[in-house]
């Protein structure tokens, strides 16, 4: 059989995926992308789209409900079946024809099925129908497969059948009891979907919610919970579970036991890399793949890995940024183009190690970017920590009846430039970009002042932040 050969090789076609092909094919290079599921991957259909589609029918309900002569206007509860329809229409009932006709038109070869390592810079690819088709690389091979849901070794966890993201987020029905197991972004950002569709919903989480970020974001976050109905179990550990006819029962390691329709795991990712034949080059199957700030593989010269796939920062955006860098180097290494290699040149992923912005689409929103208090103290900086009411804020009184939200921005007190920032409040994650621009751009705090924000709105916390700290003017 002869092999197809293309410059540069994708396993993967989601977002990241395709982002890494389209640079190569920009740069003048020859690509082609494998895909074994839907072209457009994890976000489009399982992920981001259709989680913040099951959000947004009830932030806009509660938003509309505290603003006083528009909550009158509210005559019934929210639609579980419109909200299931709206997420139907976000992920195009799961049919990627409009993202394929994407790949065609952007000069990317695409091939369906499921790819294998058969030495290097050779792929199998295996379609549904069990034909084999071998691909060779003349210069590279990327890894963009992602990441897929753990599932804990709990005595009985397995035969009772339970949801992961996936399930969570592409449900036909929604059922009347939801157990959760884990407290981070996708526990809470379901639990405050379901709860606002009229579900019962229990919360079981180890350690405080959304552990990885600020406390006070967890703080709020399980106070709405709670407000929304939500049986939030701090300290809570699965001992067992098992079903019952319809019903699956959690045993928790204290004696009690919690009992649902439905049971969500929510409590990390593993990389989908056990069945792609890396044992044929050199690498472990399972393992996630260790690489350099140009994406390239540790040990190798060929292969690359961006997204999820290589646990620097397990977000969609930032592993389409890693797209970007892989993608431009590729192309500039095959060609012989020089490489810009140096910290936030244009060929690295320096945003991954300082300045990773993430939102939680709970109800407050929780967005934030750079490092904790925390985290910056650990890492040794001498900081200064100013923490801000939002609700102090003419914008916000303008925005709802009952506005609650915080800020905390810290200093790197010897530099004088922010190195993190955290926003808790209805709407906060569209203040974010202009910190993460402040922290990329190292903008000193002198200079920050100067930049003037419009009045009412949020933005304002700005001015009084750098009012409260007081250096900006001193």
């Amino acid at each position: 059989m002869t092999a197809r050969v293309f410059d540069l090789i994708v396993i993967g076609a989601g977002a990241i995926g395709e982002n890494v092909a389209d640079r190569a094919v920009q740069g003048g290079l020859t690509a082609a992308l494998v895909e074994a599921e839907l072209v457009g991957g994890e976000c489009s259909y399982w992920a981001c789209m259709p989680s913040k589609g099951l959000l947004r029918a009830g932030t806009v309900l509660r938003a509309a409900a505290d603003v006083d002569g528009a909550k009158q206007a509210i005559t019934g509860a929210l639609d579980p079946l419109g909200v299931l329809r709206r997420r139907d229409a976000i992920v195009h009932d799961w049919d990627d024809t409009s993202q394929v006709s994407w790949v065609k038109g952007a000069g990317i070869e695409l091939f369906r099925g499921h790819a294998r390592f058969t030495g290097p810079k050779a792929l199998a690819v295996t379609a549904a129908d069990g034909t084999v088709t071998e691909l060779r690389a003349s210069h590279a091979i990327t890894v963009s497969t992602g990441s897929a849901a753990v599932l804990p070794a709990i005595p009985g966890l397995r035969d009772a059948a339970p949801w992961t993201s996936r399930e969570a987020t592409s449900v036909k029905q929604v059922p009347a009891s939801l157990a959760i197991i884990g407290g981070g972004v996708v526990g809470c950002e379901m639990a405050t979907a379901y709860a606002s569709m009229g579900c019962a919903v229990t919360l079981l989480s180890r350690g405080p919610l959304l552990g990885h970020l600020e406390p006070f974001a967890g703080e709020a976050v399980h106070s709405s919970l709670e407000r929304l109905g939500v049986t939030v179990k701090i300290g809570a550990q699965a001992a067992s579970v098992h079903r019952t006819g319809d019903r699956v029962v959690v045993e928790l390691d204290e004696g009690s036991t919690v009992t649902a329709e439905q049971l969500l795991v929510a409590i990390g990712r593993t990389p989908r890399t056990d069945d792609l034949g890396l044992e044929t080059i050199g690498l472990t199957p399972g393992d996630w793949l260790a690489v350099d700030d140009t994406m390239r593989v540790e040990g190798f010269d060929w292969l690359y890995a961006t997204g999820d796939v290589n646990h620097r920062a397990l977000f969609t955006h930032q592993g389409k940024y890693q797209a970007r860098a892989a993608g431009d180097v590729i192309a500039a290494r095959a060609l012989g183009q020089p490489v810009d290699d140096a910290p936030w040149g244009r060929h690295v992923a320096t945003a991954d190690a300082r300045a990773v912005p993430q939102v939680t689409f709970t109800d407050p929103e929780v967005a934030s970017v750079g490092l904790t208090a925390s985290a910056a103290a650990k890492a040794g900086y001498d900081i200064r920590v100013i923490d801000y009411d939002l609700g102090w804020l003419a914008g916000a009184s303008a925005l709802a009846d009952h506005y609650e939200g915080q800020v905390r921005a810290v200093i790197d007190s010897a530099r004088e430039v922010l190195i993190g920032v955290t926003f808790v409040g209805p709407g906060v994650s569209e203040m974010l970009q202009a910190a993460t621009i402040a922290i990329v751009g190292e903008v000193p705090l002198k200079r920050l002042w100067h930049a003037v924000p419009a009045y009412p709105t949020l933005n304002e916390v700005w001015l009084r932040v750098l009012e409260t700290d007081g250096r900006a003017t001193a």
